[in-house]
């Protein structure tokens, strides 16, 4: 029998560690693309399989902000999906994963999401995961919000959505960009009960906060 464990009040969730170890990665126009394909970097180092959409605005970001092209994306990706293809596995709840997690979420995709009215692949995938109670967490770029913004956060967070802005965690004393955004990345991860390296941890690897017998396995 599969363990459930509870997520958000009324919402169920199949325990991770009963799903294959496939994870699906959604991309969209916000800025921060860097987030979602370091995201697919991590996932590639944690041996888990990514299955990747990106809208077009994604990959015109993905020029202006990295100076990379559609094809980075499938070189990172195990598998990729068009933007329109809602006939791809991902669109099914059949089609078990861990759970989904778009990076960058822009306002847009995240207002479709709370409609449950979806239009694309990358929309329709996380209303399938919502739907099979599955982990969706949503690194939505924004700022500031407005009062529909937070109240579609609300709505989302009530559907069973983790709403997860990228906000940098000084206490990590991040010397680099690169350092931000791992940190970050690493910390959507740990929603998926995924332990990524990089990631700097209060009381384990830091030395501010430590306490005895804290360190993580294989690290001093």
């Amino acid at each position: 029998m599969v363990k459930t464990v509870r997520v958000a009040e009324g919402f169920p969730m199949s325990e991770p560690k009963s799903l294959p170890q496939r994870m699906i990665v959604g991309l969209s126009g916000a800025s921060g693309v860097i987030y979602g394909m370091r995201a697919l970097e991590a996932l590639r180092d944690l041996g888990v399989e990514s299955h990747v959409v990106a809208s077009k605005a994604a990959e015109m970001t993905l020029g202006y902000e990295m100076g990379l092209k559609a094809a980075d994306i499938k070189a990172r990706a195990d598998h990729t999906y068009a933007f329109p293809d809602i006939g791809a596995p991902i669109a099914s709840g059949s089609f078990q994963t861990l759970g989904m997690l778009i990076a960058p979420c822009s306002v847009r995709t995240m207002s479709e999401i709370a409609t449950g009215v979806t239009s694309s692949l990358l929309t329709r995938a996380a209303d399938v995961v919502l739907k099979e109670r599955r982990r969706l967490v949503l690194m939505v770029r924004e700022t500031p919000f407005h009062l529909g913004h937070l109240r579609t956060m609300t709505q989302l967070t009530e559907m069973g959505a983790i709403i997860m802005p990228p906000l940098p965690a000084f206490y990590a004393k991040p010397e680099t960009l690169d350092d931000m955004v791992d940190q970050s990345v690493g910390r959507a991860l740990d929603l998926f009960g995924l332990d990524w390296t990089p990631t700097r941890r209060w009381g384990e690897d830091l030395k501010e906060g430590k306490r005895p017998g804290a360190a993580r396995k294989g690290k001093n």
